[in-house]
């Protein structure tokens, strides 16, 4: 908190502009300059949130990150500002005016909503963490609608807000917490606070929550972006027992129909392999119906199909070879294509990727794909390139 005043005093402000694009070569050459006319805790202040800001750019832009205050944890732990985005808006198409962000952090998500037209009050119980969200309220212009409190959320009186957002603590003194009753809070005062919101509720969880913890009353929704599945939410107000899928940019989002588990099938001219949210919404059925397909095997998540068919719920492959797994014949079939770009991906194989492709040493102008996974049950390789 001292060095957060100290940076928004205009010797602190005037350093950050001076500091702005530091790369870690020259931080010891630009400090040693800076002490000469600065006191030294000032300008390692500022030097630490330039590097902040640097890697903050990967989640909330370049300038926006540059205007923002940020701690360790805050960069780490916050919300992507596409996914915030995202979630903003469809809370504001359901009519959400007014919100109560707890457990709010740095503020990213108070952010987001606030540039959505939503009044929002930010609560987190740190002391250092409520300042920095209220200082990147201030920095990005957004303080007339981010009130930011610094108390306990389970103390908080949330009756005059349309909704609520919760984003508990899933991490611990020893990392990742996957017990959603070991969250801070845990999940079960979040779903309490959520069914108390006049209007609508969404609760952000790990992605990899088991579906038996979705309450009955609660939409489950998992959204990926760029391909990487970052969380789920559960939503309160909206449809009860609904999972969907979520793909940023976009949104594309695939609604769950319960389908059954897709039949198992040999391995056709394609293979397709399903984004991570639709695996973790068990949405793999819906996309297999898209695309007249089936699965490989029971227990995994490739589809295969004789046809080829778009879908942005699934990247496609087309499928060359397949072979029993063996190192040596797998290495023998590139050397015989010609194949010094390889890329290994698996599923149902215990096998790393490193390991394979030092074994298979690829050599040549070729590229490829290969997939090390079961069919029908037995361990197999099927080379390919997608399409």
């Amino acid at each position: 908190m001292n060095d957060l005043a100290d940076l928004l005093t205009p010797e602190g402000r005037a350093l950050l502009d001076e500091v702005r694009g530091t790369g870690p070569a020259d931080e010891l050459a630009v400090a040693t300059r800076l002490r000469r006319e600065h006191p030294a805790e000032l300008v390692s202040a500022a030097i630490g949130q330039a590097r902040l800001r640097q890697r903050a750019a990967a989640k909330f832009g370049a300038e926006d990150a540059e205007r923002m205050f940020f701690t360790p944890n805050g960069v780490e732990q916050s919300t992507r500002a596409s996914v915030a985005t995202y979630r903003a808006e469809r809370l504001k198409a359901l009519g959400v005016t007014s919100l109560a962000d707890l457990c709010c952090g740095i503020g990213g998500d108070a952010i987001a909503l606030a540039r959505a037209g939503i009044r929002v009050l930010a609560v987190d119980r740190d002391p250092a963490t409520a300042a920095v969200a209220r200082a990147n309220a201030d920095a990005l212009g957004l303080a007339g609608l981010i009130e930011v409190r610094e108390a306990d959320v389970t103390e908080v009186d949330t009756s005059g807000y349309d909704a609520v957002f919760v984003d508990p603590a899933r991490r611990g003194g020893r990392g990742r917490i996957f017990d959603p009753q070991a969250y801070s809070p845990p999940l079960s005062w979040a779903v309490g606070a959520a069914r108390k919101a006049s209007r609508a509720a969404a609760l952000k969880v790990a992605p990899g929550i088991p579906h038996e913890a979705v309450p009955a009353d609660a939409e489950a929704e998992w959204i990926s972006d760029g391909g990487d599945v970052k969380e789920a939410v559960l939503w309160f107000g909206t449809e009860p027992g609904a999972v969907r899928a979520t793909l940023l940019p976009g949104p594309r989002t695939l609604l769950g129909k319960g389908l059954p588990d897709p039949q198992v099938r040999p391995v056709g001219r394609y293979l397709y392999e399903p984004d991570g949210a639709v695996i973790r919404a068990h949405l793999v059925a819906e996309v297999a119906e898209q695309l007249d397909g089936g699965l490989i095997d029971p227990t995994i998540a490739y589809i295969t199909a004789d046809e080829r068919h778009v879908t942005p719920y699934a990247a496609a492959y087309e499928i060359t070879d397949q072979l029993p797994f063996n190192v040596k014949k797998l290495k023998a079939l590139l050397r015989e294509r010609g194949v010094g770009t390889l890329t290994v991906k698996k599923r149902g194989s215990a096998v790393e990727p490193e390991e394979l492709r030092k074994k298979v040493k690829p050599q040549g102008p070729g590229s490829a794909t290969v997939f090390l996974t079961r069919v029908a049950g037995a361990p197999t390789m099927l080379l390919g390139h997608p399409v």
